[in-house]
């Protein structure tokens, strides 16, 4: 197989297998690599995803998580991978975080030694440092009992074996039109209590970024980033849980109250804890590295559009 020579001058095209590319966040990649001309398979689980893929201009490979086999054999045919497929089984993370490590781990295995590129999409929630986590601030989750079956780490040990491995860490909150991740969660539970809720005093932050932002960025660190980077898809340092709360409630004509951390978190399974959390987050590493610059609607935004109104 042909590799091309990345370097940060140039983007020569490349054949791109995508996993979770029928996906919210899969979707707007699949498209943002298309238009800047490269070729792009997607892994495709059924039919519907499959056409999915299709109209947005890829070509379909046919598989899911768990068919290690299909897995290898998309990466292998490839230029590069992008990794964005996971689980979101939040009744049982233990069975999405060992398809997690699984896929990451015949990924990695696969493109060792031919110093082609591996994005994969990791998490931005690192609470507790009492100041906004950098890019250079290491991912907890080690080993496979972790969240995300440690997959972050497990990738990056592959920069010095020949993979050009780069982390995305995702913002919690990718939004725009379409979204059904957690703020969606979050405004179908207010809808059936009859009121929007918020932690304590709902200053604890929340990073955030548009999906057409965070699918450049991918594009971008698969183009341009070395072996071993880790970036930050925040396009929004944090946004404070209670304005959260608030444009939820004008959207949907109910009111807004603060509520125990408790009583969220068990009405709202897992997301709920997280809305306690308080993580801001920087990009400022990404943006001088891959010369970034957001220019999507914030949240508040996208709330006020309406993208939140339905379940």
């Amino acid at each position: 197989m042909s590799v091309p020579d990345i370097t940060m001058g140039s983007e020569p095209t490349m054949h791109v297998f995508v996993t979770g590319a029928s996906g919210f966040i899969g979707r707007a990649v699949v498209a943002e690599l298309v238009a800047a001309g490269h070729q792009v398979t997607g892994l495709a689980r059924s039919e519907a995803s499959a056409s999915v893929i299709k109209d947005l201009g890829a070509d379909v490979h046919r598989g899911d998580l768990d068919d290690l086999d299909q897995i290898r054999q998309g990466a292998n045919a490839a230029d590069g991978v992008v990794h964005l497929a996971n689980k979101h089984d939040f009744a049982h993370p233990e069975i999405s975080n060992r398809a997690e490590r699984a896929a990451v781990q015949t990924i990695s295995d696969t493109l060792a030694g031919s110093d082609r590129p591996f994005v994969l999409a990791a998490g931005l929630a690192l609470p507790g440092l009492g100041r906004p986590s950098t890019e250079r601030d290491p991912n907890p989750a080690v080993g496979p009992d972790s969240p995300r079956g440690g997959a972050e780490n497990l990738a990056l040990t592959y920069a010095d074996r020949g993979v050009r491995v780069i982390s995305a860490r995702f913002a919690p909150t990718v939004h725009g039109e379409g979204d059904h991740g957690f703020i969606s969660i979050i405004a179908q539970a207010a809808r059936r209590r009859g009121v929007s809720v918020y932690p304590g005093e709902g200053q604890n932050r929340w990073p955030a970024v548009h999906r057409s932002d965070a699918a450049r960025l991918v594009r971008l660190g698969l183009e341009k980033a070395p072996a071993g980077t880790i970036l930050h898809a925040a396009a929004e340092e944090g946004v404070p849980v209670r304005r959260i709360a608030e444009a939820l409630a004008d959207r949907l004509g109910v009111p807004v109250k603060p509520a125990p951390a408790e009583q969220i978190a068990d009405e709202i399974p897992f997301i709920g804890g997280l809305l306690a959390a308080d993580f801001p987050t920087t990009s400022t590493i990404t943006r001088e590295l891959l010369g970034w610059r957001p220019t999507g609607p914030t949240l508040l935004e996208d709330i006020a559009a309406g993208h939140y109104d339905q379940p």
